[in-house]
C-alpha cells in the first residue's frame, strides 16, 4: 500500500505529575475561599507541569496544566501574557502544544501561562528559555577530497550565522549561505577518514551529526563489482552507501524520543511483527521485493513516467524486460530493483510495467551506491518516503552470515504530514499527531530476550536493537520487508508475531519537517555542457563534457544514463539531443546539446 505527497518538527512531550501552583516553583494565583489553601473547598487553583523549559527554536513542546477546586477544567494559554501566543514568541495550542519560534528572540526567555477559563486570577507559570536548533548534516560535495587546501559545500539543516564547522578538532574558515548550506575551506594535510561537525553558536550550542570525510584514496575499499550477477543473488560484502547512510548508523545508544510511549500506544501497543517475505508463492507470486544485479552488459532502456515525473531521475537505465516485477502476476506496488555492480548505481521503480523495448513506471529514483544521498526535499522515490527500498530489505544471504548490519524498512497503518531526514517525501493519510512522520526509526529494546527465537531469527532481532527499524511507507503496521528467497522458513518468520509494537521505542525525532519549515538551497549549478563536435557523419563518436557543481546525481539521456565524472563518448544513431540532469537534495537542473548527424 502506497501513498505520495511531504514532515512536523518533533513533538517532546513530557508527561509528569502536575504540581501544585503553590510551593511548587510554579507562579499561581487563587481565587474563593481561603486563598493560602487551594485544597479549600470553593478554591480555585492551576498547576503546570514542568515550571521550566529548554526548547529549542523552530520544535515543539507538550506543557500540562490542572485545575483544582472548579469543576471547570478548561485552560486558556498564554505567552508573554499573549493569548496563543505570536510567531515571534513562539504560539501555544489550546492543548498546552508550544512550538517555539523559529528564530531565538532576544532576550531568550519567555513565560507559558495556563489561567484558568472559571476564574481568571488563578494561574500558573514556566519559564521557558530558547536555544538555537541542533544543526544536522545530510552530504558534502564533494564526497572526497585530496590533501591539501579544499572547498567544500556542506548540506544540511538549521545552519545560523555563526555555525563553526569541524574537520575533526580543526576549525574550518566557514561561510554561511542559508540554513541549509555552508561554506567551508582550509587545508588537509593527511590521507584518511576524518569527521566533518557543525556547530551551532549560543544560546543552547550544539554541534551536528559527523560525517565522514574521506582525504585521499578511494572512497570505500570493497567495489561493487563482487556482487554477483543475478536475481536475488548475494552482495558479496559490498555494503551499500557510505557509513553515514542513515540506513548503516548504529542506534543502539541513541536517545529516545520524549513521545515514544505515546506513539507505540497509537500504533497498537499489542501489534505484532509480520515478516512481509519469505519462501515460495502467494496467489502465485513471490513473497517480498525481489531485487536483480546487473553488469555493463545490460542493455540501458528509456523509462516513461505516468504519474510523478518531476519527482523522478530520468533514464535510461540498466533493466532488463526479464527483471522481476513484485508481487507479479497480482496487482500492488510493482516495485522493480536493479542493483549495477559495474558503475555502483542502484536502480528502482514503483508501478513498473513493461512495454515492448522499454519500461513505465509510476515514479523511480537513482541512487549512488557509493555515498549518501539525500533526495530533493519534497520528491518522492520508489517509496512514499523518497527512501530507497532496495538497503532496508531482509536479504537471506546476509541472515545465513549472522549479521544484518543495516536498518529495514517497515510500514505503519498511518502517518502524518511530516517527514525525518534522509526521508524526504510525506504521505499523510491521518491529522493525529500521534501519527509517524516518514522516516520515523524504531529500536527494540535493549533489555527484549531473543534467546527463545530461532538463530536465523535472532539475527534479524538483534539488528532491531543496533540499527533499528525506518517507517518507509503506509500499510499494513509493523511489517517488514524483506527479498523472496525459497530458503526461507515461513513458519520460523511467522514467529517473529511473538515480538510486539511494545517491545519497540521511538529513536528522538529531530529534526521534523513539515510544510511550514522544508529546507531551501541553491539548486546544481551547470557552468558548461558541450560537445567536441556538433555536426558528424553517420558512425562518429562525439564526446560530450560538462563542469557542474552542488551535485549529488547527474543523468544524461537518452542513451547514457547516470554518470561520474566530467565526460563521455558516444555514438549518436542520428541527430540527437543530449540533456544534462544534475539533481541535489533542493531540486534539480538542466542543459541541453544537440548533434546534428549526416
Amino acid at each position: 500500500m502506497r501513498g505520495l505527497a511531504r514532515w512536523l518538527p518533533f513533538v517532546a512531550v513530557l508527561f509528569a505529575a502536575g504540581c501544585a501552583a503553590t510551593g511548587s516553583g510554579n507562579s499561581g494565583n487563587n481565587s474563593g475561599g481561603n486563598s493560602n489553601n487551594p485544597g479549600t473547598p470553593g478554591s480555585t487553583s492551576v498547576a503546570i507541569s514542568p515550571a521550566t523549559a529548554n526548547i529549542r527554536a523552530g520544535t515543539s513542546f507538550l506543557f500540562t496544566a490542572t485545575v483544582s477546586g472548579n469543576s471547570n477544567s478548561t485552560i486558556h494559554w498564554s505567552v508573554n501574557g499573549v493569548a496563543g501566543g505570536s510567531g515571534a514568541l513562539g504560539t501555544i495550542a489550546s492543548n498546552g502544544a508550544y512550538t517555539a519560534p523559529a528564530a531565538v528572540p532576544t532576550p531568550n526567555s519567555v513565560t507559558v501561562t495556563a489561567t484558568s477559563a472559571a476564574s481568571s486570577s488563578s494561574s500558573a507559570s514556566s519559564a521557558v528559555t530558547l536555544m538555537n536548533p541542533t544543526p544536522t548534516l545530510t552530504g558534502t560535495n564533494p564526497a572526497s577530497i585530496g590533501t591539501g587546501s579544499f572547498s567544500l559545500s556542506i548540506s544540511g539543516a538549521n545552519f545560523l550565522t555563526g555555525s563553526q564547522a569541524f574537520l575533526g578538532n580543526s576549525a574550518l574558515n566557514t561561510t554561511f549561505v542559508s540554513a541549509t548550506q555552508l561554506m567551508a575551506t582550509g587545508s588537509a594535510n593527511s590521507a584518511g577518514v576524518f569527521s566533518i561537525t557543525v556547530m551551532n553558536p549560543d544560546p543552547g550550542s550544539s554541534s551536528s551529526n559527523p560525517l565522514n570525510l574521506q582525504v585521499g584514496g578511494s572512497q570505500q575499499a570493497s567495489g561493487c563489482s563482487q556482487m554477483q550477477l543475478g536475481v536475488g543473488t548475494s552482495l558479496g560484502g559490498f555494503v551499500p552507501f557510505s557509513a553515514n547512510s542513515g540506513w548503516n548508523q548504529d542506534i543502539s545508544s541513541a536517545a529516545v524520543d520524549s513521545n515514544s510511549s505515546n506513539i507505540i500506544n497509537y500504533i497498537g501497543s499489542g501489534i505484532g511483527l509480520h515478516a512481509d517475505f519469505g519462501a515460495g508463492l502467494y496467489q502465485g507470486g513471490k513473497i517480498g521485493i525481489p531485487y536483480s544485479i546487473a553488469n555493463q552488459q545490460q542493455a540501458l532502456l528509456p523509462i516513461a513516467y505516468t504519474d510523478s515525473p518531476g519527482e523522478s531521475d530520468p533514464g535510461p537505465m540498466p533493466i532488463a524486460l526479464t527483471d522481476p516485477i513484485e508481487g507479479e502476476p497480482n496487482p500492488g506496488d510493482q516495485h522493480v530493483l536493479v542493483l549495477d555492480n559495474a558503475n555502483c548505481f542502484l536502480y528502482e521503480l514503483y508501478a513498473a510495467a513493461r512495454g515492448a523495448n522499454s519500461w513505465s513506471a509510476g515514479s523511480g529514483a537513482i541512487w549512488d551506491l557509493l555515498g549518501n544521498e539525500q533526495r530533493p526535499y519534497t520528491w518522492t522515490s520508489a517509496d512514499a518516503a523518497g527512501l530507497p527500498i532496495f538497503p532496508g530489505l531482509v536479504r537471506y544471504d546476509e541472515g545465513a552470515a549472522g549479521q544484518i548490519n543495516h536498518a529495514i524498512r517497515f510500514t505503519l497503518q498511518h502517518s502524518r504530514a511530516a517527514f525525518i531526514p534522509p526521508a524526504s517525501h510525506m504521505a499523510a493519510n491521518s491529522s493525529d499527531p500521534l501519527a509517524a512522520p516518514m522516516g520515523m526509526r524504531l529500536r527494540l529494546k535493549s533489555s527484549f530476550n531473543v534467546s527463545g527465537f530461532s538463530p536465523a531469527n535472532q539475527v534479524i532481532l538483534n539488528s532491531f536493537k543496533k540499527y533499528g527499524l525506518i517507517m518507509a511507507d503506509n500499510g499494513s503496521s509493523m511489517y517488514i520487508s524483506g527479498a523472496p528467497d525459497d530458503r526461507w522458513d515461513n513458519n520460523d518468520l511467522h514467529n517473529l508475531g511473538g515480538v510486539h509494537a511494545s517491545d519497540f521505542e521511538v529513536i528522538q525525532m529531530s529534526p521534523v519537517y513539515t510544510q511550514t519549515n522544508i529546507p531551501a538551497g541553491a539548486a546544481p549549478s551547470i557552468s558548461s555542457f558541450s560537445a567536441d563536435q556538433t555536426s558528424v557523419a553517420t558512425g562518429t563518436p562525439v564526446t560530450l563534457s560538462w563542469q557542474v557543481t552542488g551535485a549529488s546525481l547527474v543523468v544524461i539521456t537518452p542513451q547514457v544514463g547516470a554518470v561520474r565524472g566530467s565526460s563521455v563518448t558516444m555514438t549518436p544513431a542520428g541527430t540527437t539531443t543530449y540533456t544534462l540532469y544534475t539533481i541535489n537534495a533542493f531540486d534539480k537542473t538542466k542543459s541541453t546539446v544537440t548533434i546534428t548527424v549526416h
